[in-house]
């Protein structure tokens, strides 16, 4: 019998290092439940990491934010509404 394939799961580093520093056991955790727990038992590092993506990720909000005011959002012109 075969042994079924394990999968990898990745999870944001900076997620680890929030709840290591708290003192929480990710095992079998996934990102998104550990995002939600996180937000719930320490919404000031909740906080700094989405300030921390913002900044991040400044440029290519700015850069997609003028492709749309340019050119529309897709499939603006399919819209009936």
């Amino acid at each position: 019998m075969a042994k079924p394939e394990l999968k990898k799961i990745e999870i944001e580093p900076a997620l680890l290092e929030q709840a290591a520093r708290l003192g929480i056991d990710v095992t079998g955790v996934d990102e998104r439940s550990l995002r939600l727990y996180l937000q719930k038992v320490d919404p000031a590092g909740a906080e700094a990491r989405a300030k921390r993506w913002a900044e991040e990720n400044a440029e290519a909000i700015r850069l997609h934010n003028e492709r749309i005011d340019r050119h529309g959002v897709f499939g603006e012109d399919l819209r009936r509404w």
